[in-house]
């Protein structure tokens, strides 16, 4: 299974990883992982998205690395190292999307990011038990022979079963959707799953009131967070294209009391 994109031969030269983990920065796992990396391939450039998601938490990790893998050039391997130890005995799969490759457990987290995942588009990933280090192994060796090669067929062999997950979706009717934060970033600022579409859809161009806790609605959506004096509230959509509640220069989520998975309503008036 090899895939081959007009545009890839500019990229020929750059070899790039992403890296994504829930293994924090306290210890040393992000090092073993890069040092599988590197020593299989030392030219390779290793990009750290993250290593602070929280611990299993595989819908943090698809909601950050959905909104960032198309900024890699065509070519890019992502590496996903979130919630390895999902089973009794793990299993890696590999696979194309857009001509970028991915790397990862089979534990649902990718399906949470494409919605058009099937097993005839990808390979199960082998590993030696017996390596130290067995899982940063299986997943440096896999990422460097699709930096080499780009072909799936190298990398492992046919995948019998796909985990799959389902993420949680805004509940919407004609007149109101109900929505969840789904993010907090690391200002504070919070992020709901409600897309600009699914919001424009709705409204019809009606005006609206959005509801948070005990708080006055918000019933007007700006462009960016200096459209309103410091310390007041605001809601836009940010650069992924998702609501999003701010403080201009304050933390939101700690000054109006929203956490994760809190919902957030949203009303349309005619």
């Amino acid at each position: 299974m090899k895939y081959i994109y007009p545009n890839l031969e500019e990229y020929a030269t750059m070899a790039i990883i992403s890296l994504i983990s829930d293994f924090g920065l306290k210890d040393h796992y992000v090092a073993v992982l890069k040092a599988c990396i590197l020593k299989r391939n030392p030219e390779v450039v290793i990009v750290d998205i993250t290593h602070e998601v929280m611990p299993f938490n595989i819908v943090e990790g698809a909601f950050l690395l959905k909104n960032c893998w198309k900024q890699f050039p065509i070519g890019t391997v992502h590496i996903v190292a979130i919630n390895l130890f999902f089973a009794e005995r793990n299993e890696f799969i590999a696979f194309e999307m857009e001509g970028h490759y991915f790397v990862g457990p089979n534990n649902g987290i990718f399906t949470l990011i494409f919605d058009d995942l099937y097993e005839g588009d990808m390979v199960q990933v082998p590993y030696d038990s017996e390596d130290d280090y067995t899982l940063q192994n299986a997943l440096a060796n896999a990422g460097c022979k699709l930096i080499e090669f780009q072909d799936l067929d190298m990398v492992g062999t046919s995948l019998l079963e796909l985990e799959k997950k389902i993420s949680v979706q805004p509940v919407v009717n004609d007149s109101q959707i109900r929505a969840t934060v789904i993010h907090i970033d690391q200002y504070e600022n919070v992020i709901v799953n409600v897309t600009k579409e699914q919001f424009e859809k709705v409204r019809r161009d009606r005006d609206f009131g959005i509801y948070f806790k005990p708080n006055d609605p918000i019933r007007y959506i700006s462009n960016e967070y200096s459209d309103v004096p410091i310390g007041d509230v605001l809601c836009f959509f940010n650069s992924g294209g998702y609501l999003e509640i701010a403080i201009n220069k304050g933390n939101a989520s700690a000054l109006l009391g929203l956490k994760k998975d809190e919902t957030i309503q949203i009303d349309f008036y005619q």
